[in-house]
């Protein structure tokens, strides 16, 4: 294998993200402090990579796969992933994270309402609000005074608590993208998943954004003055500080946007991104998420369900998601004789249908 691949598709987690060389001038990005690594990979993952992880070592991607996946690490450039439903493309995002040892993906599934705004921060104004209110129509108890048994602590006034900016950093919290883009020493792994789900304007939306590598929180732009450091949660969770109103990254993000091709995008976006299309699972690809899933022998003891899956007319379109449920039904309900066979060959072609037929 050649020694230039960081990510290598081969299962096991190493530290090759180490060896990474330093980016391109024109991608060379200067926030900081860092803030401290992320948790280790999540429940989403485990189930992305099969039972106990063993996709990671039974899935092989291709070489052209792991080339365009490498180019878009060298270059820090968002890896635009196209396929037909159930290829395999989310999954990537996990397999990278998980054998580069980048923590736990941070994900945001796009629909049509999805704005950019969604993907960096959100602001509960409204919860700011009405905690200021309730504090306001709350009288202030004698010094030395306890609370009746049972009564609830007043809301502290957002607008005189002893927190910077006025305590606003509690109403603040960053989306996936917003997170991504913290200043880190590690690069994360954000997975935008159905981009051609969304309205029209996301795809040019996020332009600025991924070019720049930052973006700025009017919100906290305008306290910027009286409190230049303000602490909000990130979408792990955790407290982070934002420095006058700025998120701007330092190590740039592993993105992996994902279509289903059901839009062209805009050329501006096009360029900014490595494109890999990756194509419908063949037989052998197939069999390793099998194992991957259901263990040693499952493709073997399931192989006329996958060929039954395979054996499609011209245009038809399935998910691997499908496959799955089949043998899942498959081995839960332990059909063994002639007359419940026949319950499996015609379920299973239900549960297959092409996903473009209704009828």
């Amino acid at each position: 294998m050649s020694d230039w691949l960081i990510y290598r598709g081969a299962g096991a987690p190493h530290d090759g993200i180490e060896q990474l060389p330093p980016p391109p001038p024109w991608r060379d990005f200067d926030g900081g402090p860092d803030t401290p690594p992320p948790t280790a990979l999540d429940p989403a993952s485990e189930r992305r990579l099969g039972v106990l992880r063993r996709e990671a070592s039974h899935h092989r991607p291709g070489e052209t796969e792991r080339e365009l996946v490498n180019a878009a690490l060298y270059l820090r450039r968002p890896l635009l992933v196209t396929g037909a439903p159930g290829s395999g493309k989310s999954t990537l995002a996990h397999s990278v994270a998980y054998e580069l040892g980048l923590g736990r993906v941070l994900s945001w599934p796009v629909v049509s309402r999805s704005t950019l705004r969604d993907g960096l921060y959100a602001y509960d104004a409204i919860g700011r609000l009405q905690d200021l209110q309730i504090a306001r129509a709350t009288p202030p108890r004698p010094a030395g005074q306890d609370a009746p048994e049972g009564a609830a602590e007043p809301a502290p006034d957002p607008d005189h608590t002893a927190e910077p900016g006025g305590g606003i950093g509690r109403y603040i919290r960053l989306g996936p993208l917003g997170t991504a883009l913290l200043p880190a020493a590690r690069p994360r792994v954000l997975l935008v998943d159905e981009l051609d789900k969304s309205d029209i304007d996301l795809p040019n939306d996020l332009l600025n954004v991924l070019e720049e590598g930052e973006f700025r929180i009017p919100e906290l732009e305008r306290l910027a003055g009286s409190a230049p450091e303000v602490r909000v949660l990130s979408d792990d969770g955790a407290p982070v500080m934002v420095r006058d109103g700025r998120v701007r990254c330092h190590a740039f993000p592993f993105i992996v946007l994902t279509s289903n091709g059901e839009r062209d995008f805009p050329a501006p976006l096009l360029r900014r991104c490595i494109h890999l299309h990756i194509p419908a699972p063949d037989k052998e690809r197939l069999a390793a998420m099998v194992r991957a899933h259901f263990g040693e022998g499952a493709a073997e003891r399931h192989a006329s369900v996958i060929d039954s899956f395979l054996d499609r007319e011209p245009g038809d379109v399935r998910a691997v998601d499908q496959l799955f449920n089949a043998i899942h039904l498959t081995q839960q309900a332990g059909w063994t004789d002639q007359d419940e066979e026949e319950t499996r060959r015609r379920l299973t072609a239900e549960l297959m249908r092409p996903l473009d037929r209704t009828r």
